[in-house]
């Protein structure tokens, strides 16, 4: 049995009409009747498991959430984006391009993830940070303020990239290491245990 379906309820996004979803039965925290977000059609989300778009959350071009994924708010998911597992999307956040988002993470905020990024384990990408090229961020990492981190950059363990700080080229952050500030990590540098890189600092190799 399917557990929603598209409703005649609409919105415009880019020239595309998006339908308002309404729930066929009861799962995970959703009820019959209930109205969900907006999407373009229904390879948009999974009728299975939880996985489902509340508020004003927007998916449409050939995204798709599945498994028990959650977007909120005036989150927005689109072109080949991929989301599943226990991930949850909300405030203002942007998926899009090819990226993907899996496992428990969590992205919010004005927060952006695209291209062929990847962010998944405990993960958290927030306020106005930015994931791109074929960045990969995982584990208990957290990437916020107005960070970016892309081209082929991985940030894991327990590592905290925030303020201006952008890591990319093909640096590594690992551990528990902090960068911050106006912080510049690339080449083939590699940052880990407690270290702290902050203020104008570039560390590269």
């Amino acid at each position: 049995m399917k557990k929603y379906e598209l409703t005649t309820n609409t919105k415009k996004a880019y020239g595309r009409t998006l339908f308002q979803i309404r729930a066929l039965k009861d799962f995970g925290n959703v009820k019959t009747g209930d109205l969900g977000g907006y999407i373009e059609k229904e390879e948009n989300l999974s009728h299975a498991g939880d996985a489902w778009i509340y508020n004003n959350a927007l998916v449409y071009g050939n995204a798709k959430i599945s498994g028990n994924a959650k977007i909120y708010d005036n989150a927005c998911i689109y072109d080949y984006a991929q989301i599943f597992d226990n991930t949850c999307i909300y405030n203002d956040a942007q998926i899009f391009g090819n990226a993907c988002i899996y496992n428990d993470a969590r992205i919010y905020g004005n927060a952006l993830v695209s291209d062929n990024a990847r962010v998944y384990g405990d993960a958290c990408v927030y306020n106005n940070a930015w994931i791109y090229d074929n960045a990969r961020v995982y584990d208990n990492a957290r990437i916020y303020g107005d960070a970016c981190v892309y081209n082929n950059a991985q940030i894991f363990d327990n590592t905290c990239i925030y303020n201006d700080a952008q890591i990319f080229g093909n640096a590594c952050i690992y551990n528990d290491a902090r960068i911050y500030g106006n912080a510049l990590v690339y080449g083939d540098a590699r940052i880990y245990n407690d270290a702290r890189v902050y203020g104008d600092t570039k560390i590269h190799f």
